[in-house]
């Protein structure tokens, strides 16, 4: 049957790295796929697929329960719980880390997991691209969901697709503060760049189209996880490692111009322990396990057509495609460019980006020994 709504929900979690932070054993991808199996059986999911990226567990599920359900958000808890209990057993690294709670509450929003989920009224053919980073910031997302959507020189059918000509508007998250604000391109562009260009505040969380699209204006065509470790612990714990959904084609942006922006690996934080820039390196997910000084960051996208039904038909490894090398040997040279800059900025954050890593713990031995200078 057609469904009239269909939820997508990406969560993911940081339950244990195998080995340190490189990425995800196989028995804990087993472990959730035998929690969500039993969900799908007794109908609380349509479908569903376990990833993964670095040593982040990445469930792809569609059902028709809404945005922030109790229950899809629980079941996510419990392959979590579940799959932690066996890197507990194997006895891998940071077991658990991003499940800051004891007990689920009713939401898995400020509990540890990345979340990205959109409801939408399914076009006659549906083309997702689900993006998982590992090792970088929700903020990594900024420069590639605007050139999709308000650079015309990545997108061209913002130039040339009548559909789109309209532009979008962008729900801007204001991280530190917990603020939003809706901007719309064209007109406000040179605003949304001054604020997102400041990718560790300023976060882009939602894209929709304009009043007038063929899709309604209140209905998001991308989304991105927004959560941030630290603001929820209060101390550095983990990476925030992000997830991204984004829908193509037919007065969207095509599937060519969603994977565009990452043919150049920009520059973005995390990286080894959360504390340094480096380029983010669009890989196949057989890539996608970080080593070389825990890095470079990493994402991978996978594309899917959502049927009818709500099922997921794919995934297709969209960077598993010889047309990426270059942005992967790039991504090696501002590596090791970076790399040898060992301790100093920029390959290290500045200070004011350092506050919740282990960094103050060292400076906080010092403090007493600094003199007055006359």
């Amino acid at each position: 049957m057609t469904r009239e709504k269909i939820t997508i929900s990406v969560i993911k979690a940081d339950i244990g790295g195998w080995p340190g932070h490189s990425r995800v054993h196989p028995q804990l991808v087993e472990t959730a796929e035998e929690v969500l199996s039993k969900a799908k059986e007794d109908g609380t999911l349509i479908d569903f697929y376990v990833a993964q990226a670095g040593d982040d567990l990445q469930l792809i599920m569609t059902h028709d329960m809404g945005v922030d359900s109790e229950e899809v958000h629980g079941l996510a808890w419990r392959a979590f719980e579940k799959a932690t209990e066996v890197a507990k057993r194997l006895g891998l690294y940071g077991a658990g880390q991003d499940l800051l709670k004891d007990a689920f509450s009713g939401n898995i929003r400020g509990m540890g997991p990345g979340i990205a989920e959109m409801e939408i009224k399914p076009r006659k053919s549906e083309p997702v691209v689900t993006f998982h980073m590992d090792k970088t910031e929700p903020g990594a997302f900024n420069l590639p969901i605007f050139r999709m959507f308000a650079d015309p020189f990545n997108t061209a059918g913002l130039v040339i697709d009548p559909a789109m000509h309209m532009g979008f508007r962008f729900e801007v998250w204001d991280i530190m503060e917990h603020k939003r604000v809706i901007m719309s391109t064209p007109e406000e562009t040179y605003d949304l760049l001054a604020l997102i260009g400041a990718k560790s505040r300023y976060v882009i969380k939602r894209v929709y189209p304009k009043k007038g699209h063929k899709i309604d204006e209140n209905e998001p065509v991308a989304v991105v996880s927004t959560e941030k470790l630290y603001q929820i612990a209060g101390e550095y714990i983990g990476k925030d490692d992000p997830v991204a959904i984004v829908r193509a084609q037919s007065g969207l942006p095509a599937l060519g111009e969603v994977l565009e922006p990452f043919a150049f690996p920009h520059l973005v934080s995390g990286w080894m322990r959360g504390s340094h820039n480096g380029p983010l390196m669009p890989v196949p997910m057989r890539q996608a396990n970080p080593t070389r000084f825990d890095g470079p960051p990493r994402v991978v996208a996978l594309g899917w057509q959502i049927s009818p039904e709500g099922e997921l038909v794919g995934p297709v490894d969209l960077f598993d495609d010889p047309a990426f090398d270059w942005a992967r040997q790039k991504a090696l040279e501002v590596t090791d460019y970076m790399r040898r800059h060992g301790p100093f900025e920029p390959h290290r954050l500045p200070l004011e980006d350092m506050e919740y890593t282990t960094l103050p713990g060292v400076l906080g031995k010092l403090k007493d020994r600094f003199e007055k200078i006359e």
